[in-house]
C-alpha cells in the first residue's frame, strides 16, 4: 500500500495520533448502532416486552418525563444522537487529512472489500453493489422478524372464546392484531426515512454515502414505508367494517391513539407517494416537486395520531432532519453573488458564482439553487463543475435546457441583453467527505450528453492535484456520447474560465467523444462557434456563497447544534411537564391530551432547533464577514468606466486549449463500443465511472459485473441539471 502526500504540506506528526482517534470513533459509533439494532431485533420478543421494558420504565419514571418518553428517549432517541456527534468529530478529524494523503494501491484487505462493490442489476432496485443488497435484505430481514414475531405471539393468544367474548370472529380479532403490528413495523421503517435526506448530516458522510445512494436508499424506504402503512390503514378499514365500526375512522380520542389523525397523515403520505413514480415525477415535475411537502403533515399527523412517547421511536431520524433543513433556510436567505456566465450554443449555461475563500468540497459535489424570477419555491439540484483546489474563489454549475424552469433561466441568461443581475439563493454544496479516485491506475469515465458534467469537476481536481502538488494523478480516459456536434462545446468548460488558464502536460488525459446523429461534420451557424461569456454587475446585497456553520470548525460546529438543541428540548420539556402537565394527569396518561403532548413536543423541538441553530450560524456569519466584506471592496475598486454587464465572444479554435484539443478524437455517426474500451485495459486498478441515461449506465454496470472485469471497480455517478 502505497501513499503519496502533498510537498507544500508538512507531514503532521499528530497524523498517527488522529487516525487512531478516528479508529476509536469509528468503533465506539459502530457498538452504539449495534447497541440499538439489537433493541430493534428484541423488540417484539416477550422478553423485551414484560421484563427488560418494564424495568427500564421503572427506573426512568419521573415527574419530567413521565412514565414512558423517558424510556423512549434513552433506549431509541440518545443512541442515534450519539452516533451524529460521533460522527461529527469523526469527520472533524478527518478534514484536512483526506485531501493530502491517498491510497494508490490496493492491499489483499481492500480487495475483499472491492469484490462486495462490484454491481449487480435487480429488478426492482436498479444498479446495486453485492453490500447494498445485503444490508438492502437485511433490512427486510428486520422488518419481516418484527412482524412474525409480533403476529406468533400475539395470534398464541387468540381462541374462538377470546375473540367470542370480543363479540368477535377469530379472523376479525387476529386481523385487528395484524393492523396494529403493521403500523408497529412501519415505525421501524419510518427510523430510517429521513436520515439519507438530511444532506448536511455528518451520519451521511460518516457512512461515506453519495448523492445517488442517499436518494436510491432514501426510495427504498419510502416505498417500504408508505406499503407498509397502506396495509395497516386497510386492513383497519376491513376490520372496522367487518365489525361495524366504521365509525371509529372519525374518531379523535383525547388520550391513546386517534385515527383521524392517523387516516389524515396516511392520505398526505399516499399523495406525496403517488407522484414519485417515475412516469409522474418525470412528465410532471413541478406536481412531484410540491406534493413532497405533504411530509410536514404526513409526519405531524402522525406524532399526533401514535402519541409523542411512541414517536420518539422514529423521532431522532427527523430531528436530525429538522436541524439540517433550517441551517438550509438560513443559507439560502442569502443571495449569491452571480459573477459571470458562459452560454454555450447548445442550449446550455455555466454559472459562476463567487464563494468564500475557505468553501471547501469534493467533486460530485451537488448544490441547490433557486432564480426568485422565476419561482420563488422551486429549487432545483445541480453538480458542480468546478474544483475548490483549483478555483478557490469561484464555483460553478453546468445547466443545460430540460423542462420549464431550466428554458426560462436559459432564456434568460442567454438573451442577446441579459439582465446587469440576477438574484439567486443557493443551498450547499453537500458531496462525499473525500474521494479516492487516485488509488486507481486508470480513471475510465463513461457519459452520455450531460453526464459530463461531474466529470469536469473530477478532471479540474486532478489537473491541480498534477499541476499545482506535483503529486502522481492515474491515466484518464473520457469516452463521452453526445447527440448533436453542438455538444462538443461541452468539453470546452473542462478548463475553468477564472484564473489563468492551466496546462495539461502532466495530466494523461485522452478524450473519445462520440456524435451519434450526426454522420459527418456540419458547418454550424455563425453565430453558434462561439462561447459569450456573460458578465454580471454586483450588488451591495449579494455575498459570496459561504458555508452555514464557518470554514475550519463546521463539524464542531454542527455537533454543537445538535447537542445544544437536543439539551434545550429535554431541558424545556421536563420544566413543562414537571409544572404544567404532571399536576394534570399524575403520569397516569388518561387525563391529558396525548395530542396535545405530542404537539407541544413537536413545537418545543422545532423551538430549540431553531434557536440552537440560529445562533451558530449567526456566530459564523459575522466571522466570515470580515472575507466577505474583502471581497466586495474588490468588486468595488472596478473602474467605473467598466460596463455593470457585457458579453465576450471567443472563437473555439482561438482559445488557448490547443493541449486539451490534441487529446480529442470525435467520432460521427456511431456509438462507443464499451466492451471493447473496458475489457482491453489491463491496469490492475481500473475505476469506471458512469453519468447519464439509465440504460447507459446498466450497461456499463453488466460490463463491470462480468467475471472478466476483475480489475474493473465500477461507480455510477448522479448528475444535476
Amino acid at each position: 500500500m502505497e501513499y503519496y502526500m502533498d510537498p507544500q504540506r508538512p507531514a503532521a506528526q499528530g497524523g498517527g495520533g488522529k487516525r487512531a482517534m478516528r479508529a476509536a470513533i469509528a468503533a465506539l459509533a459502530a457498538a452504539v448502532f449495534g447497541g440499538y439494532l439489537v433493541l430493534l431485533v428484541a423488540m417484539p420478543t416477550y422478553a423485551y416486552k414484560h421484563t427488560w421494558l418494564p424495568a427500564l420504565r421503572a427506573k426512568t419514571a419521573t415527574t419530567y418525563f413521565g412514565t414512558n418518553q423517558g424510556a423512549n428517549i434513552l433506549v431509541f432517541t440518545s443512541p442515534v444522537v450519539v452516533i451524529a456527534l460521533l460522527g461529527c468529530v469523526y469527520l472533524h478529524l478527518g478534514k484536512n487529512n483526506n485531501s493530502h494523503i491517498k491510497n494508490i494501491k490496493s492491499g489483499e484487505g481492500e480487495n475483499r472489500i472491492e469484490i462486495w462493490k462490484r454491481p449487480m442489476i435487480i429488478k426492482g432496485l436498479g444498479i446495486v453493489s453485492r453490500i447494498e443488497l445485503a444490508f438492502f435484505l437485511m433490512f427486510i430481514a428486520l422488518l419481516i422478524w418484527n412482524l412474525a414475531t409480533y403476529l406468533f405471539n400475539d395470534f398464541a393468544r387468540i381462541t374462538t372464546i377470546s375473540a367470542a367474548r370480543s363479540g368477535e370472529k377469530v379472523w376479525e380479532a387476529k386481523l385487528d392484531m395484524a393492523a396494529l403490528r403493521l403500523g408497529l413495523v412501519g415505525n421501524i421503517a419510518l427510523t430510517f426515512l429521513f436520515f439519507p435526506v438530511t444532506r448536511g448530516s455528518s451520519v451521511v458522510q460518516f457512512l461515506g454515502l453519495t448523492s445517488e445512494g442517499s436518494i436510491k436508499y432514501h426510495i427504498w424506504l419510502g416505498h417500504i414505508v408508505m406499503t407498509i402503512f397502506t396495509a395497516h390503514g386497510l386492513c383497519y378499514i376491513i376490520y372496522w367494517a367487518s365489525t361495524h365500526q366504521i365509525s371509529e375512522m372519525v374518531k379523535w380520542e383525547n388520550t391513546g391513539i386517534s385515527n383521524l389523525a392517523g387516516e389524515i397523515s396516511l392520505v398526505a403520505g399516499l399523495f406525496l407517494w403517488v407522484t414519485t413514480f417515475p412516469r409522474i415525477r418525470k412528465r410532471m415535475f413541478e406536481l412531484f416537486f410540491y406534493t413532497h411537502y405533504l411530509y410536514i403533515l404526513f409526519v405531524f399527523f402522525f406524532v399526533l395520531h401514535v402519541g409523542i412517547s411512541y414517536a420518539s421511536i422514529m423521532l431522532p431520524g427527523f430531528f436530525l432532519f429538522i436541524i439540517d433543513r433550517y441551517l438550509r433556510f438560513l443559507q439560502s436567505r442569502q443571495h449569491v453573488r452571480l459573477v459571470s456566465a458562459r452560454v454555450l450554443p447548445c442550449h446550455t449555461v455555466e454559472l459562476n458564482f463567487s464563494k468564500n475563500k475557505g468553501l471547501n468540497y469534493s467533486p460530485t459535489s451537488i448544490m441547490f439553487m433557486n432564480v426568485p424570477s422565476i419561482s420563488k419555491l422551486q429549487w432545483h439540484p445541480f453538480t458542480i463543475s468546478s474544483s475548490s483546489s483549483l478555483e478557490s474563489n469561484d464555483i460553478s454549475v453546468i445547466i443545460k435546457r430540460e423542462g420549464k424552469w431550466t428554458t426560462k433561466l436559459i432564456d434568460l441568461v442567454a438573451s442577446p441583453t441579459p439582465p446587469d443581475r440576477l438574484d439567486v439563493s443557493i443551498e450547499g454544496p453537500y458531496g462525499p467527505a473525500s474521494t479516492d479516485f487516485l488509488r486507481h491506475d486508470l480513471l475510465v469515465m463513461v457519459s452520455g450528453g450531460s453526464g459530463v458534467t461531474p466529470f469536469i469537476s473530477i478532471i479540474r481536481d486532478l489537473i491541480h492535484t498534477a499541476e499545482t502538488l506535483k503529486n502522481p494523478t492515474p491515466q484518464i480516459l473520457l469516452i463521452t456520447a453526445f447527440k448533436n456536434s453542438a455538444d462538443l462545446t461541452m468539453l470546452d468548460l473542462l478548463l475553468p474560465i477564472s484564473g489563468t488558464p492551466p496546462h495539461l502536460s502532466n495530466l494523461n488525459l485522452q478524450i473519445e467523444a462520440y456524435v451519434t446523429r450526426q454522420k459527418k461534420p456540419q458547418t454550424p451557424p455563425q453565430d453558434s462557434k462561439f462561447v459569450r461569456t456573460v458578465l454580471f454587475k454586483p450588488s451591495p446585497t449579494d455575498a459570496p456563497l459561504a458555508s452555514t456553520l464557518g470554514n475550519d470548525n463546521s463539524w464542531l460546529w454542527l455537533a454543537a447544534v445538535i447537542a445544544s438543541s437536543f439539551i434545550i428540548y429535554l431541558v424545556s420539556i421536563g420544566i413543562l411537564t414537571r409544572y404544567y402537565i404532571y399536576p394534570i394527569d399524575r403520569n397516569s396518561n388518561r387525563v391529558y391530551s396525548t395530542a396535545a403532548r405530542a404537539a407541544i413536543h413537536v413545537a418545543l423541538i422545532c423551538a430549540a432547533v431553531a434557536a440552537a441553530a440560529k445562533a451558530g450560524f449567526m456566530w459564523n456569519k459575522a466571522r466570515v464577514g470580515k472575507e466577505t466584506m474583502q471581497i466586495r471592496n474588490m468588486e468595488g475598486a472596478t473602474p467605473t468606466s467598466s460596463p455593470p454587464c457585457c458579453d465576450v465572444e471567443k472563437e473555439m479554435e482561438s482559445l488557448p486549449q490547443l493541449s486539451l484539443a490534441e487529446s480529442i478524437n470525435v467520432y460521427y455517426g456511431e456509438r462507443p463500443d464499451l466492451k471493447r474500451y473496458l475489457f482491453e485495459r489491463k491496469e490492475s486498478s481500473v475505476g469506471v465511472l458512469v453519468c447519464g441515461p439509465r440504460k447507459l449506465r446498466r450497461q456499463v454496470a453488466h460490463i463491470c459485473s462480468s467475471d472478466l472485469a476483475e480489475n474493473l471497480h465500477f461507480e455510477s455517478i448522479s448528475f444535476s441539471w
